[in-house]
């Protein structure tokens, strides 16, 4: 038995559990994990790293949604903003209606009209019930407060608005040869607008150039007046009238200006093919600037007896003539 204990060192006596023959045992889970050194034939293995809750996705809830550091078709990045919403806006009148419909029936959002105009509203009244476009048979005294207004003539709709071009990008659309565009300084009643697109609408002009701080913009009120022509003239937003003037110069379009006093005989005086008439307010005029800058200063003879002419009015007669001389 002595012999046996002598060669065999590693037995170690009753009631003792030899060692490993193949070598120590392996460290157990919570000496893995600890902070003590290895021993001395014990595998030395690095401590595993140490995560953020969001760095482990079997650390995070079912229900919580996995976050990206980079943008993705279904995750918005937080440091861009969101996109502004299109205000919709109402538009009222039988004819300014049916031509917003005409024109761009995707834009309604809704109708409210009156019994008695049911009969001229039939194919619109179809569409709304097609698209799941609502839509309201109303009273007067409703129609009234929807619109402000008493002139409704029996229909409301409320739709996207137009979006307002840049200078740059009108420019871009423009064909050669014959243009006419219209210049509204210092013109701010929403009925002359309506006039002026109405006019502008039946000599075939290209745009109307509302200045950057004009608070003019098609509205209810200018798209009755319009009866319908707001639908079939751009509304351009200009820049600095330095800039502005001088990217119409380049394109080939000269500034004609009205003026009461001193100003060439229209219906004796050759108009540009491209032209930009340039129409001022009423009480203020044309902005010196822009009267400087005009190739032509012209005036509408009358008798007299009266100062001038609105400015929707005038800008109809100069419509006309410029129509007649390059038809």
């Amino acid at each position: 038995m002595n012999d046996f204990k002598d060669k065999h060192p590693l037995y170690r006596g009753p009631g003792q559990k030899p060692e490993h023959s193949r070598g120590p045992r392996p460290p157990r889970r919570d000496e893995r994990s600890s902070d003590r050194p290895a021993r001395d034939g014990e595998r030395s293995a690095p401590r595993p790293p140490r995560f953020q809750r969001d760095d482990v996705r079997s650390h995070r809830p079912h229900s919580e949604p996995v976050r990206y550091s980079e943008p993705s078709d279904f995750s918005e990045s937080a440091s861009e903003p969101r996109a502004p919403k299109i205000k919709e806006f109402r538009i009222y009148g039988l004819n300014a209606c049916q031509a917003a419909f005409k024109n761009r029936p995707d834009s309604i959002r809704k109708l409210w009209l009156l019994e008695s105009r049911i009969p001229k509203f039939t194919a619109l009244l179809a569409y709304c019930v097609k698209n799941k476009i609502g839509y309201n048979v109303v009273e007067n005294e409703d129609l009234e407060k929807l619109t402000g207004s008493a002139h409704h003539e029996g229909a409301c709709l409320a739709l996207l608005p137009q979006v307002e071009l840049p200078l740059s990008t009108w420019l871009m659309s423009v064909p050669a040869g014959p243009c006419l565009a219209i210049w509204l300084d210092g013109v701010g009643n929403p009925h002359n607008l309506g006039a002026i697109m109405r006019s502008a609408a039946h000599f075939g002009v290209s745009a109307i150039l509302l200045p950057k701080q004009s608070a003019l913009a098609n509205s209810g009120a200018a798209a009755r007046v319009a009866e319908g022509g707001a639908e079939y003239v751009s509304l351009v937003r200009l820049g600095r009238n330095e800039n502005a003037i001088a990217q119409l110069k380049s394109a080939g379009f000269e500034l004609v200006t009205t003026v009461v006093r001193g100003g060439a005989d229209l219906f004796k005086t050759a108009l540009p093919k491209r032209c930009v008439l340039v129409m001022g307010a009423e009480q203020s005029g044309v902005d010196a600037e822009l009267l400087s800058a005009s190739a032509l200063k012209v005036g509408i003879p009358g008798t007299g007896q009266v100062d001038s002419l609105n400015v929707s009015a005038a800008t109809a007669v100069l419509l006309a003539e410029w129509r007649r001389q390059t038809s």
